[in-house]
């Protein structure tokens, strides 16, 4: 019995260990041991368009991968190889490790390092290998067409160990109250030996495994009555925090559905959803073995396909380099989220521009014909409908591609086209107001990266689901910023588009890729935002963002790298820096410095995308910019939408017989799935693509109509607001 309830505990522990999320180990707590290998490479710097440069990295036999200027020097930054996915492409030296909160690209100088480099970490990835899998849960599983998953399996086994440790608790609580009553020394000592040998066992020997609740030190159980109840404090203490962690394990399964009951069914994706579930699962009794009650799915389905363990793994990259090089390097991206692009060819016919013209008082006119008071939703018809599935599972087949050349079903799409997503960007334009307002050329700048910084802000909840990608010459319009948005071409997906205020005018040609490392997915955004205010024009990109956690624990979000807004006409600029969140520290976190064109500082901003932006008046005192608007209370049972992200899809009564039959608001996919009709969602969508190979195919493509191209950016030629005045009798519909 003893024997059995160790080993129990020790495979809990070991378990907890390895999948537990928010919990890495990090680099800085392992040993670094004696070195496997090590030698000069070329890094890919962090800062974007700056290439390559040599750094000195060193492997250890902790799997600790760190590099540094020169050998011998303190190093610049480290991974775990242990906990790290290495891909690699053939006929090419390029080196790829994606840890948990890290990502190296790197480039051997030769063949030979490059097969000396792969030598070293496979002996790392052979070595972690089976110690990943050696566990009771692995050796529990079922290899075949039904098999249970790790998480689900852990369950179990931490059910079963309450159950022992309850029981064990009882036993002991039994011989506490028998040696208070016992007054002689030597019955004393043999409810003592009987409570060592019978009872605390388990718990010696997992004091030396890693719980510093449940172990206990020999000493100490030699003692009498008041170190027996401190004992029992900490049993007790350590058996309610076992029973929380079970509880909380068991109910990440609750929004998984339940098909297969049988004691060998399998599990669906561990991947937890985007939004938060509403925890209403019961925890399974202790002290009994339990069937697992978890989501199982056809082997044919590749969506659910689960990850068999979290240790190192080595991928081969099937990629194209100069073709898909000489392509990407033509992209443009202001989007900081997935961008789909279906396997369908998107056509139809040219319409061209109505050349009537018409007076600018009229065109005003008509942006300024809205109803006084405008009503607007404030949740949507319906949630998330259905699982959407392993992500990680068409992932994992596509390391090192673009993904936007990846068709995936609409259960990853959220009832929004990319059309409607830029516009979402654009909820704080307020700031661009306050910018025009401002006499004080350095505060006029600290608003428009206010700005720059909140259009961030409505990712907050949202890394799991994607829009849908528009159709070509689709359009959206919103009056409140007067946007216009076109989708101008196919292949590569660009988008355009163009938002006034008065005194300002901003627009953008959007474009971009994605790429899956093994375990975090990064989103590349290429291309530049133009704001105009009266003679000043200002210039910025936009850094790069990452998924991190796609194959265990908690997806999150992360935009990591520089933003430089630049005034072209005086020179200032304003260098913001989306800093990389670390393991204990603060999160999204955005800090900026204001320089004059002399190189001169200015201002300083701080703040995160997620909150807040600042200027430092003094070491006390901050002038907030801006402060992020609340959530609604139920976000995370609506595709983490913000409040303003919700009226996007809406028609309002302004918007009746004002709209193009072009505008996205018009999707049928995207308005079944608002409804919560899966299956009509995913018809027509296959529908609404097939109409555009048949356009294709007859030859009538449809081109842009609002937008033109000048140089590689696509500009606003006008009209669309004036037509809108006239009305769309001669504008065909796309669906």
């Amino acid at each position: 019995m003893q024997q059995h309830n160790a080993t129990a505990l020790l495979a809990v522990n070991a378990s907890l260990a390895s999948t537990a999320p928010g919990r890495p180990v990090t680099p800085s707590s392992v040993p670094a041991g004696d070195v496997i290998f090590e030698g000069w490479v070329l890094k890919k710097r962090r800062k974007r368009m700056q290439g390559f440069a040599r750094r000195y990295f060193t492997l250890y036999k902790s799997g600790m991968l760190s590099y540094s200027f020169q050998p011998g020097q303190p190093p610049r930054d480290q991974l775990l190889l242990t906990q790290a996915a290495v891909s690699t492409a053939p006929g090419r030296r390029d080196i790829h490790v994606d840890s948990h909160n890290a990502t190296f690209h790197i480039k051997c100088l030769s063949e030979e390092d490059f097969d000396s480099w792969m030598t070293a970490f496979r002996k790392i990835v052979a070595q972690e290998m089976p110690k990943s899998r050696r566990s009771s849960l692995a050796r529990s599983s079922t290899r075949g067409n039904m098999q249970f998953g790790r998480l689900s399996m852990l369950v179990e086994e931490m059910g079963n160990t309450i159950a022992e440790l309850s029981e064990a608790l009882t036993t002991f609580e039994e011989e506490d109250r028998r040696r208070k009553r016992t007054s002689t020394r030597s019955t004393s000592g043999g409810a003592h030996s009987s409570k060592e040998h019978g009872v605390l066992g388990l718990f010696r020997k997992g004091h030396h495994h890693e719980s510093p609740h449940l172990g206990v030190p020999a000493a100490g159980m030699a003692e009498s009555s008041p170190s027996s109840s401190e004992l029992l404090k900490r049993m007790t203490t350590a058996l309610e925090q076992l029973k929380n962690q079970h509880s909380a394990l068991g109910k990440t399964f609750h929004s998984y559905p339940s098909i297969d009951t049988c004691p060998s069914g399998t599990v669906g994706s561990p991947l937890p959803s985007t939004v938060e579930e509403e925890d209403e699962a019961r925890t399974p009794s202790p002290g009994r073995k339990r069937a697992s009650v978890f989501s199982s799915h056809s082997d044919s389905s590749v969506w659910f396909d689960a990850p068999e363990y979290d240790g190192p793994e080595e991928y081969l990259l099937d990629v194209s380099p100069p073709a898909d090089e000489s392509q990407d390097s033509k992209l443009y991206f202001t989007d900081s989220r997935l961008t789909d692009r279906t396997e369908a060819t998107e056509a139809g016919s040219s319409t061209g521009m109505d050349t009537d013209s018409e007076t600018e008082e009229t065109a005003e006119k008509s942006l300024t014909e809205e109803p006084t008071v405008i009503h607007r939703r404030t949740t949507l018809p319906s949630g998330p409908v259905g699982d959407e599935g392993s992500l990680f599972a068409v992932l994992k087949k596509n390391v090192g591609k673009d993904l936007s050349k990846v068709a995936l079903p609409v259960t990853f799409n959220e009832p929004l086209t990319m059309l409607q997503k830029a516009a979402e960007e654009l909820e704080y334009y307020d700031l661009l107001a306050q910018a025009v307002q401002s006499q004080d050329p350095v505060e006029r700048i600290c608003y428009i990266a206010a700005f720059a910084v909140s259009t961030y802000a409505n990712t907050k909840h949202r890394t799991g689901r994607k829009g849908f990608n528009p159709m070509l010459a689709e359009t959206f319009e919103d009056v409140r910023m007067h946007l216009i948005a076109e989708k101008v071409c196919h292949n590569p997906v660009i988008l355009a588009w163009h938002a006034e205020g008065e005194g300002w005018e901003l627009y953008a040609t959007s474009s971009g890729k994605t790429k899956f490392w093994g375990k975090s997915m990064e989103v590349i955004p290429q291309g530049t935002i133009h704001l105009k205010i009266g003679e000043e024009h200002f210039e910025w990109a936009r850094p790069s963002s990452f998924i991190r956690n796609l194959m265990m624990g908690t997806k999150y979000l992360e935009h990591i790298g520089k933003m430089v807004i630049k005034n072209t006409s005086s020179g200032d600029a304003c260098t913001l820096d989306f800093k990389e969140g670390g393991y204990w520290g603060p999160t999204n976190v955005v800090s900026g410095v204001i320089n004059s064109s002399d190189g001169d500082v200015l201002a300083n901003l701080e703040g995160k995308w997620d909150e807040q932006m600042a200027r430092k008046l003094d070491s006390s005192h901050l002038h907030v910019l801006w402060r992020i608007t609340p959530f609604p209370k139920n976000a995370a049972q609506y595709y983490g939408f913000t409040a303003f992200g919700i009226t996007l899809n809406e028609i309002t009564p302004d918007l009746e017989g004002k709209l193009p039959p072009t505008d996205s608001r018009f999707r049928p996919d995207v308005r079944a799935l608002e409804n919560g009709d899966l299956d009509a969602a995913e018809h027509e969508k296959q529908r609404v693509e097939e109409m555009q190979r048949d356009r294709r195919t007859r030859g009538q493509e449809r081109g842009p109509r609002w937008f033109k191209q000048v140089g590689d950016e696509w500009v606003y030629k006008g009209g669309y607001w004036e037509q809108r005045q006239r009305g769309w009798t001669d504008v065909e519909p796309l669906w």
